[in-house]
């Protein structure tokens, strides 16, 4: 008689591990996925927006609209200065070079090379989102690990990985 097994990563067993293909990041898809997530993040922005335009019920003049437009556009364009100037500091340089990634339930390993590579913790990302072509992972409002459906080399790679943002709760 034959018995099978599976086996667990949660019980200590063996650990799939997801490498997947060289991906170089476009500052340009950094610059809009950031600036999105800022958004989704301060959502409650808007509220002030709002608030401040009913001013014209008090006092009507469009000055509550220019004044309201204008401290917006200086809003949106502080992170996006900010995001942008991440592209070109040298601390950062590493985010937008052709990175590697292995998956595993303990951790995301970025890696330059076969010798060069940085461990992320799944504690130290604090939310994922799951888009239709892409996983994105937050480890910071600066920091993001962006993951094109296209790198995974099969499916059920990516299928796991989603697996693993909803058992850690990121998703």
């Amino acid at each position: 008689m034959y018995q099978f097994f599976i086996i667990a990563p949660e019980l200590g067993g063996i650990d799939m591990i997801v490498k997947t293909k060289k991906y170089k990041l476009e500052s340009g898809t950094y610059i809009k996925l950031a600036l999105l997530g800022v958004l989704k993040q301060q959502w409650w922005v808007a509220l002030i927006v709002v608030a401040l335009c009913c001013g014209y019920f008090w006092i009507p003049n469009m000055w509550w609209f220019i004044g309201t437009g204008i401290a917006l556009v200086l809003y949106l364009l502080f992170w996006l200065i900010q995001f942008a100037g991440v592209t070109q500091l040298e601390q950062t340089k590493m985010l937008f070079e052709k990175l590697s990634y292995e998956i595993n339930s303990q951790q995301v390993l970025v890696k330059l090379n076969s010798k060069q590579g940085m461990p992320i913790k799944w504690d130290q990302v604090k939310r994922a989102s799951i888009g239709k072509n892409h996983i994105l992972l937050s480890v910071n409002k600066a920091q993001l690990i962006h993951l094109p459906h296209k790198i995974f080399n099969s499916d059920n790679e990516r299928k796991f990985v989603e697996s693993i943002l909803k058992r850690k709760g990121l998703v």
